[in-house]
């Protein structure tokens, strides 16, 4: 083998991974660019008259959001399902809801590729075990998220839950707590916690208030949080979200240690939005 050909395939590995870091280096401009560019007058009108919610941001996370929200719309493809077309006002309306969660974050929805939009309920195909045994059934879904980089969702039901900021109820909240609750891995309502926080602490007050919600479901008594939470953990999480974005100061007052790590979580304060 000649010199310059062993020189060549020396060289390769090197040549390659300059090739790859060079494309990660635009990759990572024209994010920032997305991100520094936010959103057009026309596109911001648009999300305030969907999500009302929106217009309790403080200044200084309005242009936060409107970074993520391009970063959103530039990421993640909307199909239509069932004969609906997805509208400009759709996808602006169901990115400003998503992109609240990880709005002080350092972390996003990195593997988040498509939002499929249904025009109502859904019906959707559920296996279940028990030994040896497996049941499958079609159950009527609101939303759904997927591990692998897909969320579904009735728009009937974003809009309805956009609409009223207040009663604790938002779809796209609840989906995209659990695309949260995943980037840790597996969706099972320990997060990524934010830098510092407390593992112990967080699991200490979650399970506490996820045991008070179960007695309450069990027993018929009202609570912030929606009795669905008393499920499972994954469940527990996602409620609590919206009620963390929705109902702020109810959700401080029942569940104070509940609110706290949240808003250590999330970098947010909610409560000091009204």
């Amino acid at each position: 083998m000649s010199t310059l050909i062993v020189l060549i395939l020396l060289s390769l590995p090197v040549l390659v991974g300059l090739s790859l870091w060079r494309s990660g280096q635009r990759q990572a401009r024209h994010r920032q660019d997305l991100i520094e560019a936010g959103l057009r007058p026309d596109q911001r009108q648009a999300i305030l008259a969907a999500v009302p919610l929106i217009a309790r941001l403080p200044e200084d996370l309005r242009p936060m959001l409107e970074g993520r929200v391009a970063l959103f719309l530039e990421q993640v493809a909307f199909v239509g399902c069932d004969g609906l077309e997805v509208s400009e006002e759709m996808r602006l309306s169901i990115a400003a809801q998503a992109c609240l969660i990880p709005l002080a974050s350092d972390l996003w929805y990195e593997e988040l590729t498509t939002v499929l939009v249904y025009p109502g309920a859904f019906r959707s195909r559920m296996v279940s075990r028990d030994g040896y045994v497996v049941r499958e059934e079609e159950v009527v879904r609101l939303g759904e998220s997927w591990s692998r980089g897909q969320v579904v969702l009735s728009w009937a039901d974003v809009a309805a839950g956009a609409a009223d900021p207040e009663d604790g109820r938002n779809v796209v909240l609840h989906e995209f707590a659990h695309q949260f609750d995943d980037l840790s891995g597996d969706t099972n309502g320990v997060p990524v916690l934010a830098e510092g926080q407390s593992f112990e602490e967080w699991e200490r007050v979650f399970l506490r208030a996820y045991m008070r919600l179960r007695r309450r479901a069990e027993t018929g008594r009202a609570s912030v949080l929606d009795t669905y939470g008393a499920q499972s953990h994954e469940e527990f999480f996602a409620v609590a979200i919206e009620a963390f974005f929705e109902r702020p100061g109810d959700l401080r007052e029942d569940e104070p240690e509940l609110y706290a790590q949240l808003s250590e979580l999330l970098n947010l304060d909610p409560v000091s939005w009204r």
